[in-house]
């Protein structure tokens, strides 16, 4: 397994024919990356960086035809159901295998640019620079400097002013070989008056070696604007998943994160608002679901700047067989932003006694025209219910899953409607 040091960031960036400010970047952020420490907070990280495999070529060349595509590569996607999907729902679909993206679809208006984000280094190099790295900056901490040293792949979407999408754009992020580190970077920017619902699956192979996805998001809402990024992430619990997602909103502008984890082994993932003008509003709806061998610490965090602007927050967590699911969240309101409102809502279901939850709220207001709502509700299946639906008929088994299912309504009704019946599928299993 080849080290990772700055004859390996040279090499990699020269493999994909990036100009020279890029592969400066890639070695900036490598140094950083060795000079920081493991974050302070959260859940234990033990990673040997060592033995990840930090960039592995699928031998495919980007294909607009799946037709095209290698017949393994073709079976993993349509295994998932993503292709259907693409035909019968979607506006535009970009699927990456190991570090690459290897297929790309795009049906909407050609004004739209929708494509990977090596793509977008080589097409549009003066809109990608004025974009990358402007939210989330390579310097925040270990992994957005790894992120900044070795991204590959990952999404690039820019909606042109007063643009509607009538349907979503999908990407799919797929880990198959063990060890491997998958590092997408992904940008989308929604122009005035603009609107996009985007949504994102995740899966990886069940391997016996530890694997690490570390993305990054970085989310330009406009004036008027509408975004909501909507996912549902099922890495095995083989992966260290910790991503870093941000948004920044500006004047009546709209960002909503719609996030559910299910799998990894260790999840660190806090989507983020930065309302930035005046009447922009974020709202933020996940579940993490942790069982046996899972520590999902998962949140939201709202930053307000502009006056009258609005947060909402909605946090499910269910727990089982030993499984930790943590909120930590972040919800500040400067002290311009008057007249500002923020909500927080976190509701937890131990499953038995084994498990575990905790919720690590920080709330700010510094004037006194704005206000912070925060609840927090921890409480064990009811026995009550658990009768009642037993007494009709059904298995404890089916009688639990009914109840999680009532549980986590709001989120899956945020879904589109094959991201729900798969979320429904998931926790089945």
């Amino acid at each position: 397994m080849e080290k990772l040091n700055e004859d390996f960031i040279n090499a990699l960036s020269m493999k994909k024919k990036e100009p020279l400010w890029m592969r400066e970047f890639r070695l900036k952020s490598f140094r950083s990356f060795v000079n920081f420490e493991q974050p302070k907070f959260g859940p234990v990280i033990d990673i040997d960086f060592d033995k990840i495999l930090y960039y592995k070529d699928s031998k495919q060349l980007l294909e607009d035809n799946w037709d095209n595509v290698h017949q393994e590569i073709k079976d993993t996607f349509c295994s998932l159901g993503v292709i259907d999907a693409e035909e019968k729902y979607l506006g535009g679909v970009t699927n990456q295998f190991e570090s690459e993206v290897v297929y790309h679809k795009n049906s909407v208006d050609q004004e739209i640019i929708f494509t990977s984000t090596d793509d977008a280094l080589q097409k549009y190099p003066e809109l990608f620079k004025k974009y990358f790295n402007k939210l989330v900056l390579y310097n925040e901490n270990k992994y957005t400097a790894l992120n900044g040293a070795v991204w590959s792949g990952g999404s690039f979407i820019y909606i042109p002013p007063f643009t509607k999408l009538d349907r979503p754009l999908q990407s799919y992020f797929r880990i198959e070989s063990a060890s491997l580190g998958q590092f997408e970077r992904t940008i989308i920017i929604v122009d005035e008056g603009a609107e996009l619902e985007y949504i994102e699956g995740c899966t990886a192979r069940v391997n016996a070696k530890t694997s690490l996805h570390a993305g990054v998001v970085e989310i330009f809402v406009g004036k008027n604007a509408k975004c909501r990024y909507s996912t549902i992430q099922n890495w095995s619990t083989d992966v260290y998943n910790l991503v870093t997602k941000r948004a920044i909103v500006e004047e009546n502008g709209s960002m909503e994160w719609v996030d559910g984890n299910i799998g990894s082994g260790l999840t660190m993932k806090y989507p983020s608002c930065i309302l930035k003008g005046d009447y922009a509003s974020g709202n933020s709806i996940s579940i993490a679901y942790a069982k046996n061998r899972q520590v999902l610490d998962a949140g939201a965090k709202m930053i307000h700047l502009g006056q009258y602007t609005k947060s909402n927050i909605i946090s499910k967590s269910i727990a089982e067989n030993g499984g930790i699911a943590n909120y930590r969240g972040k919800v500040e309101i400067k002290k311009k932003a008057i007249g500002s409102k923020a909500s927080v809502k976190c509701d937890t279901i131990l499953l038995d006694g084994l498990s575990k939850s905790d919720t690590f709220p920080t709330n700010r207001v510094d004037n006194d025209s704005s206000f912070i709502e925060h609840e927090a509700v921890v409480s064990k299946v009811s026995g009550e219910k658990l009768f009642y639906l037993m007494a009709k008929g059904l298995s404890e088994e089916k009688a639990k899953e009914l109840l999680i299912l009532g549980f986590i309504s709001d989120f899956k009704n945020s879904l589109p409607m094959e991201y729900a019946v798969e979320l429904n599928r998931l926790l089945k299993e």
